[in-house]
């Protein structure tokens, strides 16, 4: 099993940036797929970014590419989401999560350990 703990949420205007980070322990961390998703309140959680376990493959929701960048530093056990261009739709509480697998997966029931959240509120 491993653990997730993000940070980097906050409140920022529309039109700002953010950085998300997610560290990991308790498994080897660069073996496996990474991937950033997000919930607004009452709505399903989504996937918004994800990226392979070498950082040589990524993809992204369609409705944050071009905006958001997925990264991962796997000396440091670290993946990070930078997000600019904020909108108020980019609202929601962000999830990191570890894949089962070492590529990519875009649904949920892929990802096998979550971390607790962090919020990110964008105001117009």
């Amino acid at each position: 099993q491993v653990q997730l703990v993000e940070s980097g949420g906050a409140l920022v205007q529309a039109g700002g940036s953010l950085r998300l980070s997610c560290a990991a322990s308790g498994r080897t961390f660069s073996r496996y797929a990474m991937g950033w998703f997000r919930q607004a309140p009452g709505k399903e959680r989504e996937f918004v970014a994800g990226i392979n376990w070498s950082g040589g493959s990524t993809y992204y929701a369609d409705s944050v590419k071009g905006r958001f960048t997925i990264s991962r530093d796997n000396a440091r056990n670290t993946v990070y989401l930078e997000m600019n261009s904020l909108k108020p739709e980019d609202t929601a509480a962000y999830y990191c999560a570890v894949a089962a697998t070492s590529g990519v997966v875009f649904d949920m029931r892929g990802y096998d350990s979550w971390g607790q959240g962090t919020q990110v509120t964008v105001s117009s």
